[in-house]
Parts: structure tokens; sequence; C-alpha cells
């Protein structure tokens, strides 16, 4: 028998230019994660799968099931999505659905996955929904002022380790460039609270990890300049990458999408102000569809 609930979990874009493992925005592309006979278009996991690891670690138990249209490898949070899924499916199974309604139970469930991911950013955002800034265990909502569009180019044949990625930044920072991304991060922060779109620009330049990591995909720094010269508010590598993800107004998000280059598909999106919910299992089977093109189911 299909469990009558599920877990619905938005997938994240993290760092947003100078945010470093700081800043992290869930997004309305959604996985489901449940526990029994899987709906159509899900399927089981096995023990290996990071939201099945996540469901043991917190005490789960019972067959696991994930349905997710949220591309793995690509920068948009996967294993933080499911993980987080998997915890918060542990945590409902023990102590039922409005476990969710205690800070507390969250603030657990973040513990366990930032040491999962090894950072907190895409799960912070996963787990809280909204704009979140991460500092160790502690995370919290940035106000938001606007609702825009966010644009996502996805290169069609370009998938990125971010353990490997790691590998590839310096163990050190010069005080300039650190100073710099510390005044960006504020100035986005400030921006989303103030509704000033117009700074959001200058907020989301980089001198940590963007410049070296676009050095490999030279193609998402083309998107990231054809999304700028399009007009956006803001553009960034989406977490490690190759995913570039991109802020505008709502009635220029179709304009943005049709200016960005060939060879990687597209998706519109909105933030996703929830985070991590309990939804009938079988609602989920159809729910979290993004619009857009490409993105097909993974687990």
């Amino acid at each position: 028998m299909t469990a009558r609930w599920a877990i619905r979990v938005p997938a994240s874009s993290a760092n947003l230019g100078a945010g470093f493992d700081v800043l992290g925005m869930a997004v309305m592309l959604h996985a489901e994660v449940g526990i029994g006979a899987p709906p159509v278009g899900a399927a089981l996991v096995d023990d290996h799968h990071p939201a099945d690891i996540a469901f043991r670690r917190l005490g789960g138990t019972d067959a696991l099931w994930v349905r997710s249209p949220i591309p793995m490898g690509r920068g948009l949070g996967f294993s933080g999505t499911v993980r987080v899924g998997g915890a918060v499916a542990a945590v409902v199974q023990r102590d039922g659905a409005r476990a969710l309604d205690d800070p507390d139970t969250r603030a657990a469930v973040m513990v366990e996955m930032a040491d999962l991911e090894g950072h907190g950013d895409n799960a912070a955002a996963s787990l809280y929904g909204g704009v979140v800034v991460v500092a160790d265990d502690l995370v919290t909502r940035v106000p938001l002022a606007f609702d825009p569009a966010i644009v996502v180019w996805i290169p069609d044949a370009t998938t990125t380790s971010t353990d490997q990625s790691r590998t590839t930044l310096s163990d050190s920072v010069s005080r300039s460039d650190a100073v710099f991304n510390l005044g960006r991060v504020a100035t986005f922060v400030a921006a989303c609270a103030s509704g000033d779109s117009s700074a959001l620009r200058a907020a989301t330049d980089d001198r940590l990890h963007q410049p070296t990591r676009l050095r490999a995909v030279p193609q998402s720094a083309a998107a990231i300049q054809a999304g700028l010269d399009a007009g956006v508010w803001a553009a960034w590598l989406s977490g490690s990458g190759p995913t570039v993800a991109m802020l505008c107004e709502s009635a220029r998000s179709d304009e943005v999408a049709e200016a960005l280059p060939a060879g990687g598909h597209t998706k519109q999106l909105r933030i996703d102000h929830e985070g991590a919910v309990v939804v009938d299992a079988v609602d989920a089977a159809t729910a979290g569809s993004p619009t857009g093109t490409g993105g097909g189911p993974g687990t």
C-alpha cells in the first residue's frame, strides 16, 4: 500500500555569487520522498542513496522512495534536497507531521544535514525555504521585498563534482578578497530586505570561487554574460556549477530564457518559501512540475 504522506522538498541554488558556503536559495523544483510502495513516477532507493542514508541516520525504517526532476551533478542541490527529504521522513515517521512545526526539530535536522553534506547552504535552503544565511549551525531567513523569477541555464553535456571542484580552490585568500566578498554578501542581504534590485548585480560579484570554477566551464561563463547583457538583476554560478542561475523581473523571464546560449536548456522558476513540507502522497506524484524544458526524472 502506498503511504498516505510524503515529504516535498525544494531544490536549491547555493553561494549566490559571493556567499560561498553561506548563502542559499530554495527554488520551486521539488523532489518528493516517502515510505512504502512508490507512487507513479517514483522509485525505491537502495542504501547507497543519499536520501536513504539520511533516513536511516535519523532512525527511519521501511523502504524509502524518491521522485525527483532535479538533475544530478548540475549545481541545483540534488544531494542536499533528497537528504533533507529522507531525514524529515524519518522525523515524521517517528513523531508525526506536527514535529516540523517545532523550530528545534528543524534545527536538529539541520545539524545532521550539514554534517552529511560537509556544508550547510544547500540543505538549509531546502529545509527552511526562501533565501538563507548559514553560519555553522545557525540558519537565518533573509526577508525578501520582491518575488522575482529565477531563470536557470543548465548545460546539456556537462556535470560537476562538488568535492572535486573544491579541490581546485585555494586554502587561503587575501584580506582584500575577503573584504570584497564580505561587502558583497552584506549588500545582497540588504538589497533583498529593501527591494533594491539595482544593487544585486554588484552584490553577486565574487573573488573566492567563481573565477576558478568558471575557467573550467567557459560555456557557463558565457551564459552568465548573456544573462547580464539581457538585463537580469543578477547572475551567478549555481553552487559549484555548471548550472547558472539568474534573477529578473517575472515579466521578462521568457525574454531572458531566449537570450541564453545554445548547448543548454532553461527552467523558469520562482523562490520556494516553504521549504520541506508534508504532503499527501497521491498529490506528490503529480506536484512540483517546473516551467521550462529538460530536467527529466533522476533518482
